[in-house]
C-alpha cells in the first residue's frame, strides 16, 4: 500500500552542532532526491534542507524500507553515526506526515513562528525535485497544497502580524548589542537570499555602512548595489573584519569561513570597540571558539530562540487558529488521496461490467437474430440495469475511501471482482450494440 513518509531532524529535535552535520548544499539536495527515487520502494521524493531542518518526504511502496533508505542516505557521508542520528530523527507517515509539511510551510513549525522565508524554501525544494523528475501525482499535489495552506494561514490569521524571520531577528540582535547602528559598519559574508535579506534588515534599522563579501565578486556587488553598499571578494575578508562592527555570516560552506584566530587578529588593535558576530549558517560559518575572544559577541542560529520567546505569547492565539486551518487542509488532502485510490477501482469495475454487458448483447444478436430496433432496446435496458446495480457499490466505495478502513474495503472490492486480472478484456474491445444496430439498419 503506497504511503507518504516524512523523516528528518529539526531545531526541535537537534541543536545546531548536530543539524549542521546533516545540512545539505543545493547540489547535495538535488542528488539525494535523485538517489531516493532510484530505490525500489520509493516512487517520489522531495528533500528540504534549511538552517532549521533537513527532511525528506517520499511516496513509498514500503514505509519501513523507505525510512531505512532515507536514514542511510542522510548519514552516508560519515559526519554522523547511525546511533546519534536515531536519537534525534523523527519519522511520520500519511496524515501525520502531511500535517507536518503543512505546518512547516505555514511557519508553525519554525523556530520563529510566522517567519516568511520557509514558504520560499519549501517551494524551491519542490521545484528542485521536479527538475530531477523525482515527483509525481502524490507529492506534486502535496507540496502545491502545502504552499496553499501556508498562504491561507498568513491570510486568514495574524500569525505573521509582526513579520519576523531569521534575517530580521538577526538584525534585531545586532541592534540590541550595538544600539547606535548609525555609526557602525556592517559586514555580510554570503551571497544567498538569507544574506541579502539580513543586509536589508540591517540597513532598515539604520546601519551606517555595509560591505558584502562573497566568493563570487559579481554577486557581492549586485547585492551591495541594491542596498547602497560595497561588494568585495573573499580575499578582502581579513581586512574587512578589522573594520566591521557587525558581522553576519550566511554561506553554504561546509566548514567555518571565519576562525577564532581571525577574530582575535581583527580585534587586536581595537580593544574598546567590540565586534558582534551573528552566524545564521548551518553548518556554522564562525568557529564556536570565537565566542571566547575578548571583545567578540557571537550568536548562532540557536540563540534566536531567545528572541522567539518574546513573540511566542502574542502569537499563541493566532497559532491555534492556524492549527485548525492546517487540520482542515490535512482532511482535504486525505479526501483527495482517498478519491485517487478509489477512482481506478470504480473505473475498472465499470469497465468489467460494461465488457460483460456488451459481450452478452453480441451473443444475443448472433443467436436470436434481433432487429436493429430490438438491439437498441436491449442496449438501453441492460445499460439502465447496469447503472442501477453499480450505483450503490460506487457510492459506498467512495464513502469507504474516506473512512479509516477505506483502503481495506477498496482492496476487498478489487479482489472480489478480480479487477487485477491482466486478461480481463477492456470495454473498448467489444462492439457498441447501438452503433452496430444503426450501421446494420
Amino acid at each position: 500500500m503506497p504511503r507518504i513518509v516524512a523523516l528528518g531532524v529539526s531545531h526541535k529535535t537537534a541543536p545546531v552542532e548536530q543539524r549542521e552535520k546533516l545540512s545539505l548544499t543545493d547540489a547535495a539536495t538535488r542528488t539525494l532526491a535523485r538517489q531516493l527515487v532510484r530505490h525500489p520502494d520509493i516512487v517520489e521524493a522531495v528533500v528540504i534542507s534549511t538552517c532549521n531542518r533537513t527532511e525528506a518526504y517520499v511516496h513509498a511502496l514500503d514505509a519501513p524500507a523507505a525510512e531505512e533508505a532515507i536514514c542511510q542516505a542522510l548519514i552516508a557521508d560519515g559526519r554522523m553515526s547511525r546511533s546519534e542520528f536515531d536519537c534525534i530523527r523523527y519519522s511520520l507517515q500519511d496524515d501525520r506526515a502531511v500535517g507536518h509539511l503543512f505546518r512547516v510551510a505555514s511557519s508553525l513549525d519554525s523556530m520563529v513562528v510566522g517567519e516568511s522565508e520557509i514558504q520560499g524554501q519549501v517551494r524551491v525544494a519542490w521545484e528542485v525535485a521536479m527538475d530531477e523528475d523525482a515527483t509525481g501525482v502524490l507529492l506534486d499535489r502535496l507540496f502545491r497544497q502545502a504552499l496553499e495552506t501556508g498562504k491561507r494561514v498568513r491570510t486568514e490569521t495574524k500569525v505573521a502580524v509582526r513579520p519576523v524571520s531569521v534575517s530580521t531577528v538577526a538584525a534585531d540582535l545586532a541592534r540590541e548589542a550595538l544600539p547606535d547602528l548609525g555609526g557602525r559598519r556592517g559586514l555580510v559574508v554570503g551571497g544567498g537570499r538569507m544574506a541579502e535579506a539580513t543586509a536589508r534588515a540591517l540597513m532598515e534599522r539604520g546601519l551606517g555602512e555595509l560591505v558584502v563579501i562573497n566568493r563570487t565578486v559579481g554577486t557581492a556587488r549586485e547585492i551591495a548595489e541594491r542596498l547602497g553598499g560595497l561588494g568585495l571578494g573573499f580575499d578582502c575578508l581579513a581586512d574587512e573584519l578589522g573594520q566591521a562592527d557587525v558581522v553576519v555570516c550566511s554561506t553554504d560552506a561546509p566548514h567555518p569561513v571565519i576562525s577564532a584566530d581571525q577574530v582575535t587578529a581583527a580585534l587586536h588593535d581595537r580593544p574598546t570597540r567590540p565586534m558582534v558576530l551573528i552566524d545564521i549558517a548551518v553548518p556554522r560559518d564562525v568557529e564556536p571558539a570565537a565566542s571566547a575572544v575578548h571583545g567578540a559577541v557571537l550568536f548562532d542560529i540557536d540563540d534566536l530562540e531567545r528572541v522567539v520567546a518574546q513573540h511566542r505569547d502574542e502569537r499563541q492565539e493566532h497559532a491555534r487558529r492556524a492549527e485548525v486551518l492546517v487540520d482542515e487542509e490535512v482532511d482535504r488532502y486525505a479526501e483527495w488521496r482517498s478519491g485517487l485510490s478509489v477512482a481506478p477501482v470504480i473505473t475498472s469495475l465499470r469497465e468489467m461490467a460494461e465488457a460483460v454487458r456488451l459481450g452478452e448483447i453480441a451473443k444475443a444478436e448472433r443467436g436470436e437474430g434481433l432487429t436493429p430496433e430490438e438491439i437498441e432496446r436491449l442496449d438501453a435496458v441492460t445499460r439502465a440495469v447496469l447503472n442501477k446495480l453499480l450505483h450503490e457499490p460506487t457510492v459506498r466505495a467512495r464513502e469507504a475511501a474516506l473512512s479509516q478502513d477505506g483502503l481495506r474495503h477498496i482492496d476487498s472490492l478489487r479482489y472480489l471482482f478480480g479487477l487485477d486480472m491482466p486478461d480481463r478484456p477492456p470495454a473498448a474491445s467489444q462492439p457498441d450494440p447501438a452503433e452496430h444496430a444503426r450501421r446494420s439498419g
